[in-house]
């Protein structure tokens, strides 16, 4: 069956997390998730940004059930104290690896020291997830279905193919420095897949990207985006879609009932439209086994964290 992302799978009973949550996709990924009846975690920085997502999501849809928790992906302290928190939960069927700076200055570092895009985009989400892991097994062993870890990528992982061996080494300018912290992200999320498999685990990890979203074709949503206030202009805006149509491809991969762990998924056109089904990007999907080794080691080295499965 074509996939409808205006008729989602029914998702009552079900609990999502979603990191960056505030704002674009993130924000439009938990708004569409509500509405198809699950429960919404926001995990954001701002205590002041949640509370205007979590509004702006009960004006869109009343009676949405929604929480918030306190997220600094700068941190991995506040990674880990949020992590406590989530797995109190009754149960966890999906984890929304959405957030991520976007600063562009160069430079500059996370709580940890660590170089700031791959700090927040690729390692608190390993951080993460680790320590979520076990809330996730339980949820799938008792839903008898897989929970599922989703990772956003870009397309510019495929376009622009990096090289990665000191996944700290430096990188010149920012459209290098977000496309190297996504091929990061993306070679973990498919070892991770490969990982869970061979321990048996009812969890999948899968990978996604959300083409071109832009301010320009977003709808407003009082406290969250207003589009009278976006000075911005985007050359890329006649070939996009907006923030919400961009959150498709994730909230597909959580929900998709027919999707499995390794799978990839983007817009149909590449920028914009449907999620479909992609072929994984070669170069991270069947990278060579000791450079993912070299890769993996490294990432739970700086996440202070290693996934026992």
């Amino acid at each position: 069956m074509p996939w409808n992302p205006v008729d989602l799978p029914d998702q009552r009973g079900r609990v999502h997390v979603i990191t960056g949550a505030t704002a674009g996709i993130g924000y439009f990924a938990a708004e569409q998730l509500a509405g198809a009846g699950a429960h919404v975690v926001l995990a954001s920085r701002s205590a002041s940004k949640r509370e205007s997502a979590r509004d702006a999501i009960r004006a869109q849809v009343p009676g949405a059930s929604v929480s918030t928790v306190a997220l600094d992906l700068a941190s991995l302290d506040s990674v880990r104290s949020a992590a406590t928190e989530l797995a109190a939960l009754e149960r966890v069927d999906g984890l929304f690896l959405n957030g991520g700076t976007m600063e562009r200055a160069g430079g500059v570092t996370t709580v940890d020291g660590l170089p700031l895009m791959l700090g927040t985009h690729a390692v608190a989400g390993l951080a993460l997830s680790a320590e979520l892991l076990p809330k996730l097994a339980e949820t799938g062993r008792h839903a008898g279905v897989d929970a599922r870890i989703v990772h956003a990528s870009t397309g510019f992982v495929r376009r622009f193919r990096l090289d990665v061996d000191d996944i700290t080494a430096r990188q010149r300018g920012f459209l290098r420095d977000y496309t190297h912290a996504k091929t990061v992200t993306e070679l973990v999320a498919y070892e991770l897949d490969r990982r869970l498999r061979a321990g048996g685990l009812p969890v999948a990890s899968i990978v996604t990207h959300p083409g071109v979203g832009v301010d320009a074709r977003t709808p407003a949503r009082p406290g969250v985006y207003d589009p009278r206030t976006q000075r911005r202009r985007n050359p890329f805006t006649p070939w996009a879609q907006g923030k919400d149509a961009a959150a498709w491809s994730g909230v597909r991969a959580l929900t998709d009932p027919s999707a499995i762990g390794g799978q990839f998924f983007g817009p149909e056109s590449g920028t914009r439209g449907t999620p479909v089904r992609l072929d994984p990007n070669p170069h991270t999907a069947h990278a060579d086994p000791e450079r993912v080794a070299r890769v993996w080691s490294q990432m739970e080295e700086l996440a202070g964290a290693s996934i026992a499965v």
